[in-house]
């Protein structure tokens, strides 16, 4: 949390608890002029049950009568902004970027990860994607690994379910129509496009990285909710995850750039980011 929260129909002291909460459950902070999200993402859930007020489900909290109800509290306060082929010019370039990797390794399985996913419209727009250039099928088609840390953005994930909004947020009706079954404001992706993802919770302020080494990581439009310091300590956890030669994806207001010296623009794709060379590391450990 960063600065004192303001009082409105919220106490101020109910501001700073939930804050925190999130904070302390997945590293992602509210800041003083954001705290209108809290009003905002708890409306359904007060709700549900049947609460006046955050301060009465702040009250609700303290008394520890129900183990859960923290971890809903904090699912219902993650910003789960997403679309299908969210800044297109970036997941091509991705695609471009596979490609070629796959060129480099024609007998190695190529592997993916798609770090907090949210509803899952990252990992299905690239999965679209390498599809459409042959890159999907057999038993060298790339593996996609999608994570996030709320338990109810990755079942819908799972589920492949969209509401007409959703569905009309970047998709054009080509795909949708190839790739989606629906109607009656309701969309499904198709059960061959969500098989050809993996997804599983991660929390990126406090897990280690996924087993194994992977070829792409994107990791886009979270960091930039995290404090200096996580932001570094999780830029090491990535570094773990990105295999020699391997690239980095960051959202478009995010850099490496004084955050961490593991990674470096990469020269042939232009906005992502490669492992720096050990020296390098080293001299800014």
């Amino acid at each position: 949390m960063t600065g004192p929260m303001p009082s409105g129909t919220i106490s101020a002291g109910a501001m700073n608890l939930i804050a925190s909460l999130l904070e302390q459950r997945t590293g992602q902070q509210i800041t003083a002029n954001r705290v209108w999200r809290i009003e905002t993402a708890l409306k359904t859930m007060l709700r549900a049950e049947g609460l006046e007020s955050a301060d009465a489900l702040v009250a609700k909290l303290l008394t520890r009568a129900e183990p859960k109800l923290a971890e809903r509290v904090v699912d219902a306060l993650l910003n789960q902004e997403t679309s299908f082929f969210r800044d297109a010019a970036v997941l091509e370039t991705a695609a471009d970027a596979l490609t070629s990797l796959q060129a480099d390794v024609p007998h190695r399985r190529l592997r993916i990860w798609s770090a907090a996913c949210a509803t899952g419209q990252e990992p299905l727009s690239l999965a679209m994607l390498l599809a459409e250039r042959g890159m999907a099928e057999g038993a060298l088609a790339p593996e996609i690994l999608a994570s996030d840390v709320s338990p109810s953005a990755l079942a819908r994930a799972r589920a492949g379910r969209y509401s007409q909004f959703e569905i009309q947020r970047g998709l054009p009706v080509r795909r949708m129509i190839e790739w989606f079954e629906g109607g009656e404001g309701e969309w499904v992706a198709k059960a061959e496009l969500v098989r050809r993802i993996r997804f599983r919770r991660h929390n990126l302020a406090a897990d280690p990285p996924p087993p194994g080494k992977f070829d792409l990581v994107l990791c886009r439009n979270v960091l930039l909710y995290f404090s200096p310091s996580l932001r570094t300590r999780v830029f090491d956890t990535l570094a773990g995850a990105v295999r020699p030669g391997g690239l980095l994806v960051l959202g478009a207001g995010e850099t490496v750039i004084g955050q961490t010296g593991q990674f470096r623009p990469s020269e042939q794709f232009r906005g992502f980011y490669r492992l720096a060379d050990p020296a390098a590391c080293a001299a800014t450990g």
